[in-house]
């Protein structure tokens, strides 16, 4: 399949069940899992994905998705970057310490 087709695929609001079934047969997955799709399940169940949760791919299309999150994406994002920001800084300092001991 090509970029175009993939493109068109991804911008179509609504799809036929011929076109759902030929998708969900080359991902390998049900085409019931296609047509419950959301993107906030999966990244909540990739975010809260510990291998003892419990979690598995049978509640992953399930209607009950509670956000225990007290704090907004904007915000998560915001403490990533600063939490990244803070590991450049300590590989940096680790860094000018190897090259000032050679």
């Amino acid at each position: 399949m090509s970029k175009q087709a993939v493109s068109k695929l991804e911008q179509t609001e609504k799809m036929d069940d011929d076109k759902i079934r030929k998708v969900a047969e080359a991902l390998e997955v049900t085409e019931e899992g296609l047509k419950n799709f959301h993107e906030e399940r999966v990244l909540y169940n990739t975010i809260n994905f510990y291998d003892s949760s419990g979690v598995s791919a049978s509640g992953i299309c399930s209607n009950n998705i509670e956000n225990l999150n007290t704090f907004d994406i904007h915000q998560a994002m915001s403490l990533y970057e600063k939490l990244i920001a803070g590991e450049k800084i300590k590989a940096d300092k680790l860094r000018n310490k190897k090259s000032g001991d050679q």
